[in-house]
């Protein structure tokens, strides 16, 4: 994108001065306005405060009053009792009609009368009622509001919210307590009240809602006088700030944006190397002073990073050659044909390597070692990246050539860890599973170094892990001996090894995949081909771990045998 012109800049620079004055504007705006509110508050708090006392005493004395004569807990109980023995009725005509007998007694008439003497003309409400606990509802006993379409009849019941129950009703008599809120449509309202009888608030409430609007009155000379101060500070403050912004910090910010687009001009049109910064004069002893001697250092410092950039990413380039070339030849270590022995219809093979880096130290192999005998390795070096695959490929070698002399597993392991711990400076050690396979008769002898459990699965059953005995690691320490097992597979039998990779895969939340989740993913399919198999749970552990990255190198191999009955797939309906 093109630069701005320095005509633009300075008009932009200049502009600053604007918005400081605007900026100081806002925030002693949003002083001032946080001082109001906060003096608002308290003002307002105590005169609610006030109102809601007498709202309290209000529904007092009218208490009182009432009891010289009859007794109110009388009648919000027996309201509470018929409407208990009504509930889930319908509130219909039916309904009321049971309570008509209590409204026309002397004593609720006088009651009733004294509440509409004691009512008041800014109240918005003063009604008696009577807490349904168990149901959480409100019971109407007396409504002083006579306008049509607001008086609650006798009995009328209501729902309260859960916090109303507890604020009002789950108290244990004493003060009665209060709060004021908000409507929309009836301004500030005060709510307060008496118990009718004290320290029983089951025996009901006379509540009082007053309209607080008087009180707001008294506030809007305090607001206009405020408001006119604020004005005058502000108009004072705003002009006084812009003359200094001007002189202490627009004029120097313009030099600094000059050196800038001159310095910028020279990079993009390849000029010869000029010190833009250090020719600024400015001389503030404040912070721009300081930003223009830093500038400086920064020019100077770009110059001599850029050179060396240039040498990094040339040797970036390099090292990433090399590591492509790296990947390529590992992979050609190890075999990558399938299937891998066309020609031998005993048994089917299947192996994949998914390094956690561009090399890795996982490995596997697998050879004849002549016609009747399959050798089968599977390896995971200590380590990650170059050092791990160098290591891979010396030990894969050495276990080759071991298995090629005709040797036992245990005696493979045993020569390949002497050969290993001969020179072993950086310690590097690997764990390994090999196994021998008479091809003939289906007879296996493996050996452990280490590593994890291989799963077999019988024909017609499923995949298990079979917890064989491990031995040491390879290149641990020198003498170590290895202990041979044997297994005997029969055609439709499989086999399935694999490194750490697999059950130590981890999610966003770090949890492991783990071997139950990998035996349920070798179930998933068990009589599928053995690239079947290992798609089923490469296939499991992507969708466990998401966008997590990959830790470690992720390397399985999985082998069917077949012996001599080599339409066993078909008998058993094993078929890819």
């Amino acid at each position: 994108m093109n630069s701005r012109s320095a005509t633009e800049l300075r008009a932009q620079r200049r502009s600053m001065a604007g918005r400081m004055v605007r900026s100081l504007v806002r925030n002693m705006s949003a002083l001032g306005l946080v001082c109001f509110l906060l003096g608002f508050g308290m003002y307002l708090s105590a005169s609610m405060q006030k109102t809601m006392s007498d709202a309290r005493d209000l529904a007092q004395e009218c208490l009182d009053e009432i009891a010289q004569e009859v007794d109110p807990a009388e009648y919000t109980l027996r309201v509470r009792d018929i409407a208990l023995s009504l509930n889930g009725a319908e509130m219909d005509e039916s309904y009321y009609a049971h309570f008509e007998g209590i409204m026309e007694e002397p004593g609720y008439a006088h009651m009733m009368d004294e509440l509409l003497y004691w009512r008041e003309s800014d109240m918005s409400d003063f009604f008696l009622a009577v807490p349904d606990a168990e149901h959480g509802k409100l019971i109407f006993v007396a409504d002083t509001d006579m306008r049509a379409g607001h008086t609650y009849p006798v009995g009328r019941q209501r729902d309260i919210p859960g916090w109303v129950q507890r604020y009002f009703f789950g108290r244990n008599g004493g003060t009665f307590p209060r709060m004021f809120y908000y409507l929309p449509n009836r301004g500030v309202i005060c709510v307060s009240g008496a118990y009718v009888r004290q320290g029983d608030p089951s025996a009901g409430f006379l509540f009082v809602m007053v309209r607080a609007e008087d009180v707001l009155n008294g506030i809007r000379r305090y607001v206009l006088q405020y408001v006119l101060v604020m004005l005058v500070a502000i108009a004072v403050s705003a002009l006084l700030a812009t003359r200094r912004t001007k002189r202490t910090l627009i004029r120097p910010l313009n030099a600094v944006g000059e050196a800038v687009q001159d310095y910028l001009a020279d990079k993009r049109s390849g000029a010869a190397a000029k010190e833009h910064f250090t020719q600024l004069d400015i001389h503030t002893g404040d912070e721009l002073e300081t930003l223009s001697s830093m500038l400086a250092d920064m020019e100077r410092e770009l110059a001599e990073h850029e050179a060396d950039l240039t040498r990094a990413t040339a040797e970036k380039e390099r090292i990433n050659t090399e590591l492509s070339l790296a990947s390529r030849i590992q992979v050609a270590m190890l075999p990558h044909e399938f299937p891998p022995f066309p020609q031998r219809r005993e048994f089917d093979l299947y192996a994949v390597m998914d390094p956690a880096k561009e090399v890795g130290g996982d490995f596997y192999d697998f050879f004849l070692v002549d016609d009747d005998h399959l050798c089968m390795v599977i390896a995971d070096v200590s380590g990650k990246g170059v050092p791990a695959a160098l290591f891979m490929m010396a030990t894969k070698i050495m276990l080759a050539n071991n298995a090629m002399m005709g040797k036992g597993p245990a005696e493979i392991l045993r020569d390949t860890n002497e050969a290993v711990c001969l020179n072993n400076q950086e310690e590097m050690f690997l764990t390994v599973w090999l196994g021998v396979l008479q091809i003939s008769t289906g007879r296996l002898i493996a050996a452990n170094a280490g590593h994890e459990y291989p799963a077999i699965r019988r024909a017609g059953g499923a995949f298990e892990l079979f917890k064989d005995r491990h031995g040491f690691v390879i290149g641990g320490m020198e003498g170590v001996k290895y202990r041979e097992y044997e297994l005997t597979l029969t055609p439709g039998d499989r086999l399935f090894v694999y490194t750490d990779g697999v059950p130590e895969a981890t999610d966003a939340r770090n949890a492991l995949f783990g071997t139950q989740r990998m035996t349920d993913a070798l179930n998933r399919d068990p009589a599928a081909s053995p690239e079947g198999v290992l798609m089923n749970v490469r296939a499991a552990v992507d969708d466990f771990v998401k966008d997590a990255p990959q830790f470690d190198d992720l390397t399985m191999l999985c082998m069917a045998y077949y012996g001599n009955d080599t339409d066993v797939k078909m008998k058993s309906g094993e078929g890819d």
